[in-house]
C-alpha cells in the first residue's frame, strides 16, 4: 500500500495586470515600470492598408486609372488620391504607425496633406 502525502505548502504567484477592452478586443495592461503599451491608431492603420491595397491593384494592371479604381471602390477619386499618398510614406513612418509609436499629433488629416517626397524630409515634417 502506498501512502499519499498531501502538500501543505502552497505557492501563490501574483501577476499584476489589467484586462482592458479596446476596439472589441481585450488587451493586457502591464503595471507602471513595464514597457509602455502601444497606442495603435486604427484609423491610420486602415488607411495605410487601403493605400497599399490600391497601389497593388493599380500596379497589377487590375485597374488602368485612379478614376476606374475609385469608381470600383465607390468613393470619390480625390479622396482616393489623398489616401493613396500614404503608400509612399517613408518605411520608418509606416512601421511607427503600425507599431503604435507615431507622434501624438499624427492623424489621417495630417497625413492626407501634401507631404514631402523625400523620406528624410517626411520624417522631419512629421516630427519623427
Amino acid at each position: 500500500m502506498t501512502r499519499v502525502r498531501l502538500m501543505t505548502d502552497t505557492i501563490t504567484v501574483h501577476v499584476p495586470f489589467r484586462l482592458v477592452k479596446r476596439g472589441g478586443r481585450k488587451e493586457i495592461v502591464l503595471p507602471i515600470g513595464r514597457p509602455v503599451p502601444r497606442n495603435v491608431n486604427d484609423t491610420l492603420v486602415k488607411a495605410l492598408a487601403r493605400a497599399f491595397r490600391w497601389k497593388r491593384m493599380l500596379e497589377s494592371g487590375e485597374f488602368g486609372t485612379i478614376s476606374d479604381l475609385a469608381q470600383h471602390e465607390g468613393i470619390a477619386a480625390p479622396y482616393l488620391t489623398r489616401v493613396f499618398r500614404l503608400a509612399f510614406l517613408a518605411p520608418e513612418v509606416v512601421e511607427a504607425i503600425l507599431e503604435g509609436r507615431q507622434p501624438p499629433g499624427l492623424s489621417l488629416e495630417v497625413l492626407r496633406d501634401q507631404l514631402p517626397v523625400d523620406w528624410l524630409e517626411q520624417r522631419a515634417s512629421l516630427g519623427m
